[in-house]
C-alpha cells in the first residue's frame, strides 16, 4: 500500500534549503525569486465579489453556476479567440491538481504514455506515475507520433521554466499527431495573458490549442488549463478551469462530482468578476513588465544570457559562455542573497539554467538588480 507510484520523486523545493540559508544571511536580506506565488493585492473588484457571496450555506455546482460558465466561455472568446460553448468547461480547484489528477481520470494505468515537454513542470511526471503510467520527456513529435501506448500528450505554452511560446504550426503538428496516435492533448496555458514579444496585448498573439486556427475548430480530444493565480494575483483562491471537448469535460465532471471536487460557492463568483474585468490584469501585466524589464537588464550587467522568456513570470537564464551546473549559479547567486530556482528541477535538459521569477515587490526587485550590478562591477 502507500504512495508507491511516486517512490523515487522528491519535493524539489526541499533541496533549495541550504542555499536559502545563505541567502538569508546577507545583510539586506534575502531576496526570494525562486518560487513563482504573486506579492501583489488581489484587485478589488475580486474581493468585493467573494465578501458578496460569502453567505454560501448550500452545496456549491461542481459543474461551475451558469454565470462562471458563461465568463470562462466570454474570456476565451474575447481574450484568446476561442469560442466555446459555457457546457464546455468546468471548474477546477487549482490547476495543479487537475494536472496531477487528470490521468487517472482518464483512466490512464500501466501500459500507458503521458508525454510532457523535455523541460516541465514536474507534476506532469507525477500525475502519470500515480496514475501508473510511464512517462515520456520530449519535445519531438516524431518521438512519439504514431506510438502504441501514448494516451495523453500534454502541452505547456507559455512554458514554465522557459516562457518559450509555442506557435500555430508547432500546436497544430501536436493536435494532428496525436489525432492519429488516439491521444488527448491537454495545453496548460496558465501564463497566457503574461506575453512579453511584438503584439502581446493582442489576445491572439499567445495561441491557444483551442484555437480555430490550431484545430480547424474541432476540440474533439483538446483540453485547455487555465488558472487565475497569476493574472489576477488569486493564487490563495484555488481558481483556475477546464475548457474544451465537450465529451472529456462532461466526463470530469461525472467524476468529480463523486469525489466532492468542487471549487466554492465564493471563489466561483470572485472568478466570474475576475474573467469580466480586463483592466486589473492589464495594470499587474505592467507590474510584472517593469520588474522584467529592471531584472533582466540586470542580469545581462552580470554576465547572464536569458533565453526564450518571451512570456510567463520568469527569466531563464544561464551565464554568459561555456554551460555551467545550475548549482553552481544558485550558490553563487545566493551569495549575493539572492535565492533562484535550479533549471535541473525542470529535467535534464534545464540543467544549464536557473529560473528568475519576477513575483517580488518592487523594492526587493530594486534590491537584487543592485546586487546584480555591484557583481558586474567587482
Amino acid at each position: 500500500m502507500g504512495l508507491s507510484p511516486l517512490t523515487g520523486i522528491d519535493f524539489p523545493w526541499d533541496l533549495l534549503e541550504p542555499a536559502k540559508a545563505r541567502a538569508a544571511a546577507h545583510p539586506d536580506g534575502i531576496v526570494d525569486l525562486s518560487v513563482g506565488t504573486p506579492v501583489d493585492a488581489t484587485p478589488d473588484v475580486v474581493r468585493r465579489a467573494l465578501e458578496s457571496a460569502s453567505d454560501a450555506h448550500g452545496y456549491p455546482l461542481t459543474a461551475g453556476t451558469p454565470a462562471l460558465r458563461a465568463a470562462i466561455a466570454g474570456w476565451f472568446a474575447r481574450r484568446r479567440g476561442v469560442e466555446i460553448m459555457p457546457d464546455a468547461t468546468l471548474p477546477t480547484v487549482g490547476s495543479k491538481e487537475l494536472v496531477g489528477l487528470l490521468p487517472s481520470m482518464l483512466g490512464l494505468g500501466a501500459g500507458d504514455t503521458v508525454v510532457h515537454p523535455a523541460v516541465a513542470y514536474p507534476t506532469y511526471e507525477v500525475g502519470a506515475r500515480l496514475a501508473g503510467a510511464s512517462a515520456l520527456a520530449t519535445d519531438d513529435v516524431r518521438d512519439w507520433d504514431g506510438r502504441e501506448g501514448v494516451r495523453l500528450v500534454w502541452v505547456n505554452s507559455p512554458g514554465n521554466p522557459h516562457g518559450r511560446v509555442a506557435d500555430i504550426a508547432e500546436l497544430r503538428a501536436v493536435v494532428e499527431a496525436a489525432r492519429r496516435t488516439g491521444a488527448v492533448v491537454v495545453s496548460d496555458e496558465c501564463y497566457a495573458e503574461l506575453g512579453w514579444g511584438p503584439g502581446a496585448h493582442d489576445p491572439r498573439s499567445v495561441p491557444s490549442l483551442l484555437d480555430p486556427r490550431v484545430c480547424g475548430g474541432d476540440l474533439t480530444g483538446l483540453l485547455v488549463t487555465y488558472s487565475l493565480s497569476k493574472q489576477s494575483s488569486m493564487a490563495g483562491y484555488r481558481a483556475a478551469f477546464v475548457a474544451g471537448d465537450p465529451a472529456l469535460v462532461g466526463g470530469l465532471l461525472a467524476l468529480r462530482k463523486q469525489l466532492g471536487l468542487i471549487v466554492p460557492a465564493p471563489v466561483q463568483a470572485a472568478m466570474v468578476a475576475a474573467l469580466d474585468d480586463d483592466d486589473h490584469v492589464a495594470a499587474q501585466r505592467e507590474r510584472y513588465r517593469a520588474r522584467r524589464d529592471l531584472l533582466g537588464g540586470a542580469l545581462a550587467m552580470a554576465g547572464f544570457v536569458v533565453d526564450h522568456s518571451e512570456a510567463g513570470l520568469y527569466l531563464w537564464a544561464r551565464p554568459v559562455g561555456e554551460p555551467v551546473d545550475c548549482w553552481v549559479t544558485v550558490e553563487r547567486l545566493a551569495g549575493l542573497g539572492l535565492l533562484v530556482a535550479p533549471g535541473a528541477f525542470y529535467g535534464p535538459a534545464g540543467a544549464g539554467h536557473v529560473r528568475v521569477a519576477l513575483t517580488v515587490s518592487d523594492e526587493r526587485a530594486a534590491a537584487a538588480a543592485a546586487r546584480l550590478h555591484a557583481l558586474a562591477r567587482a
